[in-house]
């Protein structure tokens, strides 16, 4: 099972990984999340772990600084896609799709943010309907209305009438986050509020939602990062 250490101050995590094939101790920012992940050999100490770490201490706080910079979205660069790095390559097809982890787009650059956008789009459509259904159901009601928007300042919301609006960029969260969403939304068709009557609901359908809720609070931002050309 995978092992979490800090260092420094303002405190940086990292995972840790053990493998077999590792011959000495290697490091990786993710330049998609910023995800730091330490790979030890199998006989490597953790203390030997946190010595490593604390020597490239700049490099990668050098690193997790340019997490803020934007991505565009284009041919050889990776985007997320269901909380997973998908490349974008180039295949002799007429629209966007996805296949063995990866997005393939006709070879034409100037479109590809938006077929991009349009595949996640409908993605996001389709599971958040799914999502959205499924967790009325667990409470007896229906839902109305599903619209997809592009907002900064939530992920979703709920009106009176029973009407949903979310996010699209959820389709590059992980399943479970955009789940939780779904369920945090519909929750609001029996309290149109955060009391903790509310938080009660959201329990009930969706029990572990605390490590997701944490989830978008830690890397929501880097759903935005990615321009679409739009």
């Amino acid at each position: 099972m995978a092992k979490s250490i800090s260092i420094g101050d303002p405190p940086v995590e990292m995972t840790l990984r053990r493998s077999a094939r590792a011959r000495r101790i290697s490091l990786r920012v993710s330049s998609l999340d910023g995800r730091v992940t330490l790979t030890l050999p199998r006989a490597a100490s953790e203390a030997e772990a946190r010595s490593f770490a604390r020597s490239k201490e700049r490099w990668i706080r050098r690193h997790l600084d340019k997490q803020a910079e934007p991505v565009d979205v284009a041919i050889g660069n990776p985007v997320l896609f269901r909380g997973q790095e998908a490349e974008i390559r180039p295949a002799k097809v007429r629209r966007a799709v996805l296949t063995d982890g990866d997005i393939l787009v006709p070879d034409r650059p100037e479109m590809v943010g938006a077929r991009i956008k349009a595949l996640m789009k409908l993605e996001a459509g389709a599971a958040l309907k799914e999502a959205s259904n499924h967790y009325a159901r667990r409470l007896g009601r229906e839902i109305g209305r599903v619209t997809l928007r592009d907002t900064r300042s939530r992920w979703g919301s709920c009106t009176s009438a029973g009407n949903l609006m979310f996010s699209w960029r959820l389709i590059m969260a992980p399943p479970d986050v955009l789940d939780y969403v779904a369920a945090h939304e519909v929750a609001h068709l029996i309290e149109m509020n955060h009391s903790p009557e509310y938080w009660r609901v959201v329990e009930q359908i969706y029990p572990v939602y605390q490590e997701q809720r944490q989830w978008l609070r830690r890397n929501g931002s880097l759903l935005h990062r990615f321009r679409f050309g739009d």
